[in-house]
């Protein structure tokens, strides 16, 4: 009895010395029971939405404005010296007959009847527009009218079922706020770049006439002048029109032209054919501390009216030289270009309030402005 109990415990040692052997070197040979064990449970992410965009990304305010802007490409024929047919003028500055040129921009559909807006040096000059849709379609495009003072045109090509982009508001946009720039730079295809407003209201830079430009920091380059600046709703926000740059490419310091500007000089070009611009007669400095000491003035902020106008809307309503405007329509004033395009702004016909400091008193004159004088062309 007791070998048989020797016998038994022996063999289950050896057995179970043999399970433990084979489940860790070859757990396979046990079966579908040692497989469960050795299970591991995964859970795969749900695949994206096409209609939902990860967090953080852009992709439904791309899609959304990027259908509505186009490239523009633009050809000009050759222009012939006037003595290119004098023999003598050949010998000795051979043919001077020149080459087509062709340039390269961006637009913004901004109607449903085909109306675009784009920069003016976009389509300066040109013989022939081409406007290039997202989609692939082509088709030839019209001048509608220009605004040399804002480098703004208005395009008009005759297509179907165009996609229109929705037009925003700059009015709340701050610096830091997210925006994106679409165009077409360089000639490589649609692109969209994302970056910050860096700062609002940029003037005094000598691009335009009037100045108020958005600033960013998102790549704009050559070829882009015309594209959209859109928020991250893809809302229409302003043109981008200018780049500093000492190389030819982005450094960051993009410009913008708001699209209340853009607004309101398409309804005036589409609407009467020309761009109305109120002005009221006078020459305005910046107000420097030998101006101040001149006209004996204590104002520390606004624009020193050192001429006016005699008969002029300013006089008038009764500005006189040495006064300083320190506010249009409510809305302050600290510059010459400020000064300038508020004033612009305003309807010609409807009086305004001018904030204005004549010495020690503060005045409120009610200004009735004219329509601004077309700048004359010098003699040729």
């Amino acid at each position: 009895m007791k070998q048989l109990w020797l016998l038994f415990s022996q063999t289950a040692t050896i057995l179970l010395a043999g399970y433990f052997v084979v489940a860790t070197l070859q757990p396979d040979w046990l079966g579908k029971s040692a497989a469960a064990h050795r299970t591991v449970t995964t859970v795969e992410a749900p695949a994206a939405s096409p209609g939902n965009a990860p967090a953080g990304s852009f992709r439904l305010a791309a899609q959304k404005a990027s259908a509505a802007v186009v490239s523009i490409n633009t050809s000009k024929a050759a222009r012939r010296h006037p003595r290119a047919d004098d023999p003598w003028f050949k010998f000795f500055f051979g043919d001077q007959g020149g080459e087509p040129q062709s340039g390269l921009g961006s637009g913004v559909i901004v109607s449903g009847d085909g109306y675009i807006l784009t920069n003016n040096h976009v389509v300066e000059g040109a013989d022939a527009i081409e406007v290039v849709l997202n989609d692939s379609r082509r088709a030839r495009a019209k001048v509608i009218g220009t605004d040399p003072d804002t480098d703004l045109a208005i395009l008009k090509i005759e297509l179907d079922k165009l996609p229109v982009i929705t037009m925003g508001s700059a009015e709340a946009l701050q610096v830091g706020d997210q925006v994106l720039a679409i165009g077409n730079p360089f000639g490589v295809g649609q692109t969209v770049t994302s970056g910050i407003v860096s700062a609002m209201g940029r003037n005094q830079l000598g691009i335009n006439t009037f100045e108020d430009f958005i600033q960013t920091d998102a790549a704009i380059n050559p070829g882009n002048s015309g594209g959209a600046l859109v928020d991250t709703s893809g809302n229409l926000l302003g043109i981008n029109t200018a780049i500093y740059s000492r190389s030819g490419g982005n450094m960051g310091i993009g410009f913008a032209i708001p699209v209340s500007t853009a607004r309101m000089v398409m309804d005036g070009i589409v609407k009467d054919g020309q761009v109305t611009r109120g002005w009221i007669g006078v020459e305005p400095n910046e107000l420097s501390t030998e101006l101040a000491e001149t006209f004996g003035v204590k104002a520390k902020q606004g624009v020193i009216i050192t001429g006016v106008l005699q008969n002029g809307p300013a006089a008038r309503a009764g500005i006189r030289p040495g006064d300083v405007i320190a506010g249009v329509a409510g809305k302050p004033v600290t510059s010459v270009s400020e000064l300038l395009s508020k004033v612009a702004a305003l309807k010609p016909g409807t009086a305004s309030p001018f904030a204005v400091i004549r010495r020690d008193d503060q005045l409120t004159l009610q200004v009735t402005p004219g329509v601004r004088p077309k700048p004359r062309r010098l003699a040729q």
